[in-house]
């Protein structure tokens, strides 16, 4: 299985960026997806993930209304729109897809991880 992460980069505070997963190897549309990122000195959290066919979504506090969730079965791919980025926002981001069909909070619940993409919000 692979998950191929794009769409991090270099942004000003109140911009936005549209981070993309792209998946492999397995059948995508049985699986809840998850966003997570890892801030500098800090662990890795949950953001935002989905379940099987988008029905459910789950927001960390910090992001609600302001990032989007959203997964294209057909193309097998997970997307995290993020708008109004702020400096807190920056991290490094992991799409993972999750052992089952929902979405979950713990990391121990995801089976695959993409490769890191930075997300830098200047202030």
């Amino acid at each position: 299985v692979q998950l191929q992460a794009s769409g991090g980069g270099l942004v000003q505070a109140g911009g936005s960026l549209r981070l993309s997963c792209a998946a492999s190897g397995r059948t995508f549309r049985d699986y809840g997806m998850g966003w997570f990122r890892q801030a500098s000195g800090s662990g890795r959290a949950l953001v935002s993930a989905i379940n099987w066919n988008g029905s459910r979504t789950y927001y960390v506090d910090s992001v609600k209304g302001r990032f989007t969730i959203s997964r294209d079965n057909a193309k097998s791919s997970v997307y995290l729109q993020m708008n109004s980025l702020k400096p807190e926002d920056t991290a490094v981001y992991y799409c993972a897809s999750a052992r089952g069909s929902m979405w979950y909070s713990s990391d121990r619940d995801y089976a695959y991880w993409g490769q890191e993409t930075q997300v830098t919000v200047s202030s």
